[in-house]
């Protein structure tokens, strides 16, 4: 844990101290967002991979041969703008990053119609596993936030064989269900209004009807200062033309606070992720100082959870799409995360 008076300070300096990652001629790669009318770059051709349950999508960037990475993007965002940054910063240094489509999201679907399109955090942990398996990568570094830090905290938690290493936005992101009834502050729940709008009906059609204008206001209030380009909203919009978009995000907010029940497959998993079930493996979290749903902390909070070498930062200036707002501190984060071992 680091003190609150550093919290207030640029983590790039500090973790590139640690890690090597801001050389000579590679600081302006790593600094932040890129910079207004710059063009993002590309992630390559999306590939496809088949588990149990899902068709995957994903991309992939850098050598064959480098250290396994997985970049799990966040509700509503995508992968491409949340980390092609950060790939094209972390591929030169020796990183092979995974960077796979969750399920109701771009090309990834359901294989079999009759699969409940669940969004529960137990479904998204044993996609990350299943992914790897497909892909024969035995252990990879885990990488995320929001949806994809949830991904990444439950397969951390439940099969830390798997992980080398974990980067999570925001803390611990396992959903504590037995308290799922209990109410937050009223500052924090005005921020999760879309958790109760999702519960009715209403929301339902809401989403259904106007995706776009759902994620517009999301992103604006959960990154207030970010400044995101239309090029960048639409590209991300055709990730939700997935045909179990609306199914798998309502299902995935009611489940959270215990208004549906969960996919039977996963049951046992879930089981044990009531538990809380500390992650052992090395984990740098991060918060957005500028985050506008989830206030920064100086991580104490967390501190409980994680068992093994860990490290909080807070990055100023970011907000909760902390990779693509902010991808050199995100890349730094999974360097840092990787020499923690």
């Amino acid at each position: 844990m680091i003190s609150r008076r550093r919290l207030t300070g640029t983590i790039t300096a500090a973790m590139a101290g640690a890690s090597g990652l801001l050389g000579a001629g590679g600081a302006s790669a790593l600094t932040g967002a890129a910079a207004p009318g710059r063009a993002t770059r590309d992630l390559g051709p999306v590939r496809r991979v088949r588990t149990d349950v899902l068709e995957i999508a994903y991309h992939d960037v850098g050598p064959a041969d480098g250290t396994p990475v997985i970049l799990l993007h966040g509700w509503p965002f995508d992968p491409v703008g949340s980390y092609a940054e950060v790939a094209s910063a972390l591929a030169p240094r020796g990183y092979r990053c995974y960077i796979p489509y969750l399920r109701g999201h771009g090309e990834t679907g359901f294989l079999r119609a009759g699969t409940p399109r669940s969004g529960q955090q137990a479904a998204l942990g044993a996609d990350l596993v299943a992914f790897m398996d497909a892909l024969r990568v035995p252990r990879a570094l885990f990488a995320g936030y929001d949806w994809g830090g949830r991904a990444a905290d439950v397969a951390a938690a439940l099969w830390p064989e798997r992980c080398t290493g974990l980067v999570s936005v925001n803390g611990y992101l396992i959903q504590n269900l037995a308290v799922a009834q209990e109410p937050l502050a009223p500052a924090l729940e005005e921020g999760y209004w879309y958790f109760f709008y999702f519960l009715t009906e209403r929301g339902r059609k809401g989403l259904q009807r106007d995706r776009e204008g759902l994620a517009r206001v999301v992103w604006h209030r959960n990154s207030p200062e970010w400044r995101f380009t239309e090029a960048e909203f639409a590209r991300a919009a055709q990730v939700w033309k997935n045909p179990d978009y609306v199914d798998v995000v309502i299902h995935s907010y009611r489940h959270r606070l215990a208004a549906a029940p969960g996919d039977p497959r996963y049951a046992a998993l879930e089981r044990r992720l009531l538990d809380q079930p500390k992650i052992t493996v090395p984990a740098v979290t991060l918060d957005g100082q500028a985050d506008g749903v989830t206030p920064w902390t100086d991580g104490s909070g967390h501190a409980a959870h994680f068992a093994g070498p860990w490290r909080h930062h807070v990055v100023p200036g970011a907000g909760h799409n902390l990779p693509q707002e902010k991808p050199g501190n995100f890349a730094a984060a999974v360097v840092e995360a990787d020499g923690l071992g």
